[in-house]
């Protein structure tokens, strides 16, 4: 396949001699909800260039508490450890919305990192914007209000998705956004209210994506579109 087909940022933005380093190594993969990629402080085997649907990294802590701190889609990359030079990450990621994707062993990633210069930069650049995403995601969660907080991550995920429709429980929610079931499910029934989307079970529609963007009071705004080059212009 030409490198210009490819869907997934990070792969259509490398160097063409970058991207001939890493194509033969590379299988094309289904990604099924809950699939894991990346199990806390175990050996990382293979990263992951996700061509649609959507990985969680998440953060646990000891007594079983979760909260994500991350998301990556067609924009991003698994493994951003392995880019810094380690062999795992205290975190887990998993896929929380189904697609499709490319892997590549983690020993093939590392003897291109040091074949190509190149290559290594541009994923460091990519490494940066991932914590970026990280840091600004432990701000909101620390300052903003649930409805904010969820705003900014359905804003994120309707970044990274085919269409409006998301697919996720009220649990899976508020396990993503370190929040009670209780809390959630009053804070979507508030967007609902103000007409900013439709929630059913199990589903949810994004109706005002503009009204989305305002509610959350400047917590998703340009660090968002400009790190993770996001260039689909929705209304």
């Amino acid at each position: 396949m030409p490198q210009s087909t490819f869907r997934n940022h990070v792969l259509k933005s490398i160097d063409p001699d970058d991207f001939a380093l890493l194509q033969p190594s590379m299988h094309h993969v289904e990604l099924g909800i809950k699939d894991q990629l990346e199990v806390p402080y175990q050996p990382i085997e293979q990263v992951y260039f996700p061509e649609t649907g959507i990985a969680s990294v998440v953060a646990i802590m000891t007594g079983g508490r979760q909260s994500e701190v991350g998301i990556i889609g067609h924009d991003g990359m698994t493994g951003v450890t392995v880019i810094l030079g380690q062999q795992s990450s205290p975190n887990e990621t998993y896929i929380q919305i189904a697609g499709q994707g490319w892997s590549l062993p983690v020993e093939n990633l590392r003897a291109a990192l040091a074949k190509s210069p190149t290559l290594g930069r541009s994923l460091l650049r990519y490494a940066n914007a991932f914590l970026i995403q990280a840091s600004r995601t432990a701000l909101v969660n620390g300052h903003s209000k649930i409805e904010e907080r969820l705003a900014r991550w359905l804003l994120m995920v309707h970044d990274r998705s085919s269409g409006s429709r998301i697919y996720l429980t009220h649990e899976f929610l508020a396990t993503m956004l370190g929040a009670r079931r209780p809390g959630v499910t009053t804070a979507l029934q508030m967007l609902e209210y103000r007409g900013l989307i439709q929630a059913r079970r199990g589903e949810i529609t994004i109706v005002d994506r503009s009204g989305l963007i305002k509610l959350t009071h400047g917590a998703y705004g340009e660090e968002e579109q400009r790190h993770f080059s996001i260039v689909r212009n929705r209304t």
